[in-house]
């Protein structure tokens, strides 16, 4: 129990964390954060927005997002790449639940668990992690109050 209730303090810490990571998003409809977790550690973050290089703005003309936008999870999980850090049994942090594309490359970074707090408009990322045997937790916002 003790346990249990050390792990949701870091839970809630740690979206805390995340949704703070997400104002970093120059995404006017939606900004989402990531951080990747690994024995206490973050060894990796990220938020949606365009590729590196690209202008900072996500959406086209019409409102709708620009198909070329990462997704808060892609940007955390292709940087750990990039670092050289392995995300094997990691955690990751999410203010938003993922995609089913996301869910994909989620399953093949190694990821063990997946914690979020807003539920996305499909639930088929959710299904296809749970599916993979990763373990998927959802944090209301209003249960992220301060200590």
């Amino acid at each position: 129990m003790k346990n249990e209730k050390k792990q949701n303090l870091l839970d809630q810490r740690y979206l805390k964390m995340a949704m703070i990571w997400a104002q970093n998003s120059y995404c006017k409809r939606r900004q989402v954060g990531a951080l990747l977790v690994k024995e206490k550690m973050i060894i990796s973050d990220g938020y949606n927005g365009t590729p590196s290089g690209f202008e900072n703005n996500c959406e086209e003309e019409n409102n709708r997002t620009k198909p070329y936008v990462l997704h808060a999870e892609a940007n955390a999980i292709t940087k750990v790449a990039k670092s050289g850090n392995s995300s094997e049994g990691a955690t990751l942090y999410v203010t938003s639940s993922p995609c089913l594309e996301c869910a994909k490359l989620i399953i093949q970074a190694g990821i063990k668990r997946v914690v979020f707090t807003e539920s996305y408009r499909l639930d088929d990322g959710i299904n296809l992690l749970r599916r993979a045997k990763v373990e998927v937790t959802q944090v209301e916002l209003d249960n992220l109050e301060d200590d």
